[in-house]
């Protein structure tokens, strides 16, 4: 299989938003041509990587994860079974995390705009849950307050603003609600053996019967 007939479809969001979540149920309902990419952050502190709020490490940070999710992605490249590869957050969203300017994050990482928005399809963002709408701690990664949250999930959709493909999830009361929508918003891009096939066609059942 060409690289080039692979579509990589980013699941963003502000922290607490659900990605992590939603994509471990998807795992459980797709074939080997669906490839679910970790979280670079994730891989980046959960391997002891210095966590601090100075803009240097920030940066340095940042530099680390957008170099890691190049990697992943160019792995998922190499798996040729793989039709569609699903990414915890994507290559920009340094940019809602980043300490300077766009232009700044860019130059650093020796890119430019538009071709990180050339390597996905589409962007599917999630938004977070305000204080008293279910935002917790359960991820031992995630460190912001709600408030925090909600700026970050705000400068996350400015990076991610000039693509040509961004569907917003917002939130609902109850997870499988958000879901529901994930799994629509997913179901164009599915392989036909995958959007035919009975674990698809049962999630999609069991969110729409929520």
């Amino acid at each position: 299989m060409q690289p080039s007939q692979l579509q990589f479809i980013v699941l963003t969001g502000g922290p607490g938003a659900g990605k992590t979540a939603v994509l471990e149920v998807m795992r459980h309902h797709f074939c080997k041509h669906v490839v679910i990419l970790p979280e670079a952050a994730s891989i980046i502190f959960g391997g002891g990587f210095p966590r601090r709020d100075r803009a240097s490490a920030r940066s340095a940070s940042q530099r680390a994860i957008y170099h890691v999710q190049v990697e992943l992605e160019q792995v998922a490249r190499d798996d040729e079974d793989a039709r569609v590869v699903l990414c915890d957050r994507g290559t920009l969203d340094g940019l809602g995390y980043w300490p300077g300017t766009h232009a700044e994050f860019l130059s650093e990482n020796g890119t430019t705009l538009a071709r990180e928005l050339s390597r996905y399809a589409s962007v599917i963002h999630m938004r977070p849950p305000a204080a008293n709408g279910g935002y917790n701690h359960h991820n031992p990664m995630r460190t912001e307050s709600p408030e925090e949250a909600a700026a970050l999930d705000k400068r996350i959709a400015e990076g991610w603003a000039q693509h040509a493909n961004v569907t917003f999830i917002e939130n609902e009361p109850l997870f499988i609600e958000k879901l529901h929508h994930v799994v629509d918003a997913l179901h164009a891009a599915m392989p036909v053996c995958c959007a035919t096939s009975l674990k698809w066609r049962a999630l999609g059942r069991l969110s729409h019967a929520s």
